[in-house]
């Protein structure tokens, strides 16, 4: 199966999505010493997340997770950033973008003297242009390459294959002008970009070039490994552009504190000193950060629980101080019983949704009715009409916000603007309501399969609240004639696209405000589109957003997408997100926000 090109979740990069496990957790116990650390204004916090960190590249399609996004993102600078309100905010202690010209659309990035890797090496135009190459695609030289089970790239055959391509970066084809001191940059455009001031400028700095290059071509100092980079790519020289990307797509996975500690060379204002294997990771402020994000606090230290209890009894032991459990009613139950926490609990930008598989020989593959597509999508359309969506969001759901309603849209959240407009012209609520099993049990029946189709279905095991789903969708999927298998996996976000399930489950959540954030999703190869779901027509669509500056016209192409994805069964949303944010009354300058980073986005701002 042909796994997606990307970010995010959406890398997670500007104008895509990221994986959302659901939200934090945490595990009880003493973090351990780690190593040395800066000394912010003083304090120690500790967090609690679900999922386990695990790589300091987010931007390839195995590691785009909020997981790895919320890490790296306290690690490293980047232009700009989101604010609560989710106001674009410039860093200008780290860099400027500008456009300096519309008709070819041209964007210069300029980094500020104080842009340094911890290392102590200037950020420049090799970082940039690592940055561009890898995440663009312009430079791969095949579609895809040998995958191990959790979707990691392993072998690409000499060629060139960087696990990774966001739409709006592929749009730029040509290098770069650079300035002599390396510091400006400037790209040009084949075609106007509406979204051009969230490309490369959100969530990260990229991975440092000088570093790729000593793991991947073999170099000595700082300054031959950056001109190593730029030249590659500059020359297109396919034999180092393929060393290259081999350690970038995998040269960043960990799952505890590396060897090589230049693996953690960042740009931010903290630094990691101590990983503990799927128990915590801690970070530690820098004393020789430059910029102007200085962090209060000279400790954060995260935890990892699945479990959503954990996280709340810990809040209520004072072994953390900070959580984002899984919301449950019986989460905020607990929640709100703990004296000296404060609690924030709302829609998130997270949403639920299941996702159906187009082209691993399974029961929504054409390829396994002997090519019948018609066949195939009434097996899928089936399948979709009998989950049981209202009564996921009325069993689940309604316990904590009892104003929550089916999401009927793959790309508006309910309530904004074109949400309605958008959902009335897919169809999609008329096509599937609340899910009817006997009327999936009379389409199945019509599509004329000679035995019940077996369903895997993909989802986080150890998940409360998707394990509940799932037994819902199992229930009245069977009741319509199908056989649903428990597909669950604790290495879930790893495993999609690698084929071996029919239906996948679990959440999107925004890393921008990016009119074209959903395309890596939908779009055909997309690195978030992991069922390979294929159309001409909206792919030529996106193509058509992507200049699009019109907002009536940007809502009316979203439209026919959306339209498109009901009439050929891609898949179908669920309901948006409740979450609960809690924290100590002790910690101040908790401020959630609705996109990727979450309430990570001001930890410079946190006091104790």
């Amino acid at each position: 199966m042909k796994r997606g090109i990307l970010t995010a979740a959406a890398g997670v990069a500007a104008s895509a999505l990221v994986l959302s496990a659901c939200t934090p957790p945490g595990d009880g116990g003493n973090g351990g010493n780690g190593g040395d650390g800066g000394n912010g204004g003083g304090g120690e916090v500790s967090v609690m997340w679900n999922q386990p960190f695990y790589s300091m590249n987010n931007n390839t399609s195995a590691t785009n997770n909020v997981t790895n996004a919320n890490v790296v993102y306290m690690m490293n600078e980047a232009f700009k950033y989101y604010d609560e309100n989710l106001e674009l905010q410039d860093n200008t202690s780290f860099g400027t973008v500008e456009q300096v010209s519309e008709d070819p659309l041209k964007v210069k990035y300029t980094y500020s003297d104080n842009a340094k890797w911890s290392d102590g090496t200037p950020v420049d135009a090799a970082d940039l242009v690592l940055a561009w190459a890898a995440r663009s695609g312009n430079f791969n030289t095949t579609e895809d390459a040998e995958r191990d089970d959790e979707g990691v790239v392993e072998d690409a055959g000499g060629d060139v294959f960087f696990d990774a391509a966001e739409p709006g970066l592929a749009l730029i084809k040509d290098f770069p002008e650079i300035s002599e001191d390396g510091k400006e940059i400037t790209f040009e455009y084949t075609k106007p970009f509406a979204d051009w001031e969230t490309n490369l400028t959100i969530g990260d700095s990229g991975v440092p070039a000088h570093i790729v290059a000593k793991n991947a071509l073999d170099t000595g100092d700082a300054e031959e490994g950056k001109k190593a980079i730029l030249d590659a790519v500059e020359n297109e020289d396919k034999e180092k552009l393929a060393k290259v990307a081999e350690f970038w797509n995998t040269g960043y996975n960990m799952t505890s504190m590396p060897e090589d500690e230049d693996l953690l060379i960042g740009t931010g204002p903290m630094k990691m000193t101590d990983f503990k294997e799927g128990q915590y990771l801690t970070l530690e402020a820098r004393d020789d950060y430059e910029g102007d994000r200085k962090p209060q606090l000279s400790k954060i230290t995260v935890r990892y629980n699945e479990d959503p209890m954990a996280a709340v009894q810990a809040l209520e032991n004072g072994e953390v101080q900070l959580i984002n459990p899984q919301s449950t009613a019986d989460v905020l139950q607990a929640v709100e019983a703990i004296d000296g926490v404060e609690n924030n609990t709302a829609d998130g930008a997270t949403y639920e949704h299941v996702d159906l598989t187009f082209d691993n020989n399974g029961p929504f593959d054409p390829a396994s009715y002997g090519g019948d597509e018609e066949k195939a999508k009434q097996v899928r359309e089936a399948f979709l009409q009998s989950i049981p969506r209202g009564k996921i969001v009325n069993d689940i759901v309604k316990p904590l916000n009892d104003q929550a309603q089916i999401r009927n849209s793959f790309t508006q959240v309910p309530g904004s603007p074109d949400y309605d407009t958008i959902v009335q012209g897919s169809g999609i609520e008329d096509t599937y309501g609340e899910g009817d099993a006997e009327k999936a049990k009379q389409m199945l029946e019509e599509a004329g399969v000679d035995e019940a189709p077996k369903v895997r279905l993909l989802y986080a095991k150890g998940n409360a609240r998707r394990e509940q789903e799932f037994q819902l969708i199992k229930e009245s999927a069977e009741k319509a004639g199908f056989e649903v298998i428990d597909n669950s996996s604790e290495t879930w976000s790893e495993d999609l696209g690698n084929g071996e399930y029919d239906a996948s489950l679990f959440g999107w959540q925004s890393t921008s405000t990016a009119v074209t954030e959903s395309d890596a999703n939908f779009r055909t190869g997309g690195q978030n589109n992991f069922g390979g779901f294929a159309n001409d027509e909206v792919d030529k669509l996106y193509d058509e957003l992507q200049t699009e500056t019109d907002p009536a016209r940007q809502a009316e192409i979203l439209g026919e997408v959306e339209k498109i994805l009901v009439d050929e069964g891609f898949g179908l949303t669920l309901f948006q997100f409740p979450e609960v944010v809690a924290y100590s009354d002790q910690l101040q300058n908790v401020k959630p926000m609705t996109v990727s980073p979450t309430m990570f986005w001001n930890f410079w701002e946190w006091q104790m």
